[in-house]
């Protein structure tokens, strides 16, 4: 099931014919009917294309909103981290 929580993922050749298609002068309305994804999907490859050359999200952003996303990351792998080492100090504590 496809939604905000699991997104569907698309081969890059995939997007690309979508994006080669709306180019063409193909009505946006057809091609999402067509292929069955959302209405700001096709716009947002289009975009991407023509900006950057990729459709991926990260090559898409700016420095400047990459750097929180990095740092997000890095939080969180950093929480994971303290979460195993909390529970293995009872473990290690006994020796």
């Amino acid at each position: 099931m496809a939604g905000p929580k699991h997104p569907r993922h698309c081969e890059e050749s995939f997007k690309r014919r979508i994006v080669r298609l709306c180019e063409n002068g193909r009505p946006a309305r057809e091609v999402r009917d067509e292929y069955g994804i959302s209405r700001s999907t096709p716009q947002r490859w289009v975009r991407g294309i023509r900006d950057s050359g990729s459709t991926k999200a990260a090559d898409n952003r700016t420095p400047g909103r990459n750097e929180p996303v990095g740092l997000r990351r890095r939080n969180g792998q950093l929480e994971m981290e303290v979460d195993v080492s909390e529970q293995a100090a009872p473990v290690f504590a006994r020796k």
